[in-house]
């Protein structure tokens, strides 16, 4: 099948050549949520809008200055939606996108898979 008659699902799913290296679809979902924080800040707002302080305190280590590069980069991707209340002081609050809300199977697979990974490390017998 050429190129010009695959469906844009087919087209989407097929590895892309850039350069010498070949990227796929979960090297760009890594490029959008990978990172320290990132997931852990989607999965805050997976429970609702978030002001910036809420954020800061729910993501305990996070500095002010990677939570705000974070956010940035998030909203930059059409992942989070950041508004801004005109009035004083500042109101800034976070929401996850449609687009961001796709990111919730993910999520949750993720969660699925980490707690299996540890019941299966408290299963196993610990090696001496």
């Amino acid at each position: 099948m050429s190129p010009s008659n695959l469906s844009e699902t087919e087209a989407a799913s097929r590895l892309e050549t850039t350069g010498d290296r070949l990227t796929c679809a979960v090297e760009t979902t890594l490029d959008i949520i990978g990172g320290r924080w990132k997931v852990l800040i989607l999965h805050e707002l997976l429970r609702g809008v978030r002001r910036f302080n809420e954020l800061h305190r729910a993501l305990n280590g996070v500095t002010q200055k990677m939570l705000t590069q974070q956010l940035r980069e998030l909203e930059e991707a059409g992942i989070v939606h950041r508004e801004v209340y005109p009035q004083v002081p500042p109101k800034v609050e976070y929401s996850l996108t449609p687009l961001g809300r796709t990111l919730e199977p993910i999520l949750d697979a993720m969660h699925e898979w980490g707690n299996h990974y540890h019941q299966s490390k408290l299963e196993q017998p610990e090696q001496t």
